[in-house]
């Protein structure tokens, strides 16, 4: 698949450069990046009418969570197809299968590296 525009949601910013700096090494150089800082501005950032072929997101943020954005997104009829990818330093198995149950693409597990995004997504 062909990523175009690319939504990094992380509640820092050095991850959120982290995470584009593994994507551009991975290949995906000739990409739209767009950022949020957690859940609530990733949804803002739908609800203006902006689209994107992939999200990459933390589990871990405030106000909301990585869970209840996945939830959110797989419900609406606009966002339910784009894929999610998570990035967590979580180790719990049941979580694991729960996330997968909602309909991501896969979780990385950190650290975060441009062999691990280039496996998952298939680049």
């Amino acid at each position: 698949m062909k990523y175009n525009k690319i939504l990094l949601i992380d509640d820092s910013a050095t991850s959120r450069m982290i995470m584009k700096r593994c994507l551009m090494i991975a290949g995906l150089k000739d990409v739209k990046y767009f950022e949020a800082k957690d859940g609530l501005e990733a949804l803002t950032f739908f609800e203006e009418g902006n689209t994107t072929d992939l999200i990459i997101t933390d589990l871990n943020m405030p106000r909301m969570d990585g869970n209840n954005l996945i939830k959110k997104l797989k419900v609406n009829n606009k966002t339910k197809n784009i894929p999610v990818v998570i990035i967590s330093s979580m180790g719990n198995e049941v979580d694991q299968e729960e996330l997968k149950k909602m309909g991501i693409k896969g979780i990385i597990q950190k650290p975060l590296s441009p062999i691990k995004i280039i496996e998952l997504l298939g680049i």
